[in-house]
C-alpha cells in the first residue's frame, strides 16, 4: 500500500460529472456492480420500467401489489431535494480535505441556503463512510487510547460545572503498521472495555502487540505484548513503539481544531469514522467510488 493516492481534481470532478444524468449512472455502476437487484428481496430478476428512467421493478415483490425502486432507494440521497450532484460534490470535498471541512465551509462552497442543510448533508455522508464490518488486524498492531475535549479555563463560567478537572471524551484505536486503523468512542475508560476492543478488533496471531504502560493492556496475555514507557520519557524500543497510532490521533485532533473547532461527544463517532475512512483509503485511487458505493 502507498502512503497516499491522487485523488479527482476539481476539473476531472466536473469532466466525469457534467450533469444528473452521469451522476445517476456512476451511482448505479458502483452500487450494483455485478447488476441491478432488488433492495427488498434481493432478487436478481428485476426489469427496467421502459417509460421512467433509473426505475425497476421486481417480479418476486408482487405481494400487496408490484414493488418498484429507484436507484436511491436505501441510500443517503433518497428523499431528499438535494440534486445528486450536489451530494457527489460535498462527498468529493470531504474525501479530499485532510483535515476535514466544516459544515460552514461547505454551506458557502455550495450555496446552501442554511447551515442546517450542509450539516445535515455532512452527518449523512460520515455515517455512509462508518465501516461497521472489518477484518481482525494482523502483523505489528499498536493500541492507544485519547481523549477530546477542551480546557476548563476555555468553557463559559456557567458551563465549568464543579471541580478542578473537566470531563474528556475517551477514544481507543489499534492500527496495523502501513495498514488500516480501527477506533471506537469509550466515553471514559475502563479495563473492561479497552480490553474487550483489543480482543474484538486485534487477532491473538499478530506478532506484536504494542502499547504504552497502561494497566489495562497487562491482562491481555494471549497476545505477543510489548509496551514502552512513556512515563519514563522511553518512546521507541526497537520495534516497540505507539507512534503509528499517535499519528492517527494527531491528524484528528487538528481536524477538530483547524476546521471543525466543537465536536458535541454525541456526534465524535461520526467525525472520527470520517477520519477513518479516508486514512484506511489513503492507498486507494478509487476512494471516491468506495465511498458511492457504502452510500
Amino acid at each position: 500500500m502507498t502512503s497516499k493516492s491522487k485523488q479527482l481534481t476539481a476539473p476531472q470532478f466536473d469532466k466525469i460529472f457534467p450533469n444528473e444524468e452521469a451522476c445517476d449512472n456512476y451511482l448505479v455502476a458502483n452500487r450494483w456492480p455485478k447488476g441491478v437487484h432488488c433492495p427488498r428481496c434481493g432478487s436478481e430478476k428485476v426489469y427496467p420500467l421502459a417509460t421512467m428512467k433509473f426505475k425497476w421493478e421486481c417480479p418476486d415483490c408482487r405481494e400487496g401489489g408490484a414493488y418498484r425502486f429507484s436507484h436511491l432507494v436505501g441510500t443517503i440521497f433518497e428523499n431528499t431535494k438535494i440534486d445528486l450532484r450536489d451530494w457527489f460534490k460535498v462527498i468529493h470535498l470531504m474525501l479530499t480535505a485532510k483535515k476535514g471541512m466544516s459544515a460552514m465551509q461547505i454551506q458557502r462552497i455550495m450555496g446552501f441556503g442554511s447551515y442546517k442543510t450542509a450539516w445535515y448533508v455532512c452527518h449523512r455522508i460520515r455515517t455512509a463512510l462508518q465501516d461497521n464490518e472489518f477484518r481482525k488486524l494482523m502483523g505489528i498492531v499498536e493500541v492507544d487510547e485519547t481523549f477530546i475535549g477542551g480546557k476548563r479555563k476555555n468553557k463559559h463560567k456557567n458551563l465549568r460545572g464543579k471541580g478542578k478537572a473537566t470531563p474528556k471524551t475517551a477514544i481507543i484505536g489499534a492500527v496495523e503498521r502501513k495498514g488500516s486503523v480501527v477506533t471506537r468512542v469509550l466515553g471514559s475508560l475502563s479495563a473492561v472495555d479497552m480490553q474487550r476492543f483489543v480482543r474484538e478488533a486485534v487477532s491473538t496471531k499478530v506478532s506484536l502487540l504494542a502499547t504504552d504502560e497502561q494497566a489495562a493492556y497487562k491482562s491481555l496475555g494471549e497476545y505477543p505484548h510489548e509496551t514502552v514507557m512513556h512515563s519514563a520519557q522511553q518512546y521507541v524500543v526497537g520495534a516497540v513503539h505507539t507512534q503509528t497510532i499517535e499519528g492517527f490521533w494527531s491528524l484528528f485532533k487538528r481536524s477538530i481544531v483547524g476546521s471543525y473547532h466543537k465536536v458535541s461527544e454525541k456526534y465524535l463517532p461520526l467525525y472520527i469514522a470520517e477520519c477513518q475512512f479516508k486514512y484506511n483509503n489513503r492507498g486507494n485511487a478509487n476512494i471516491f467510488g468506495l465511498a458511492i458505493a457504502g452510500c
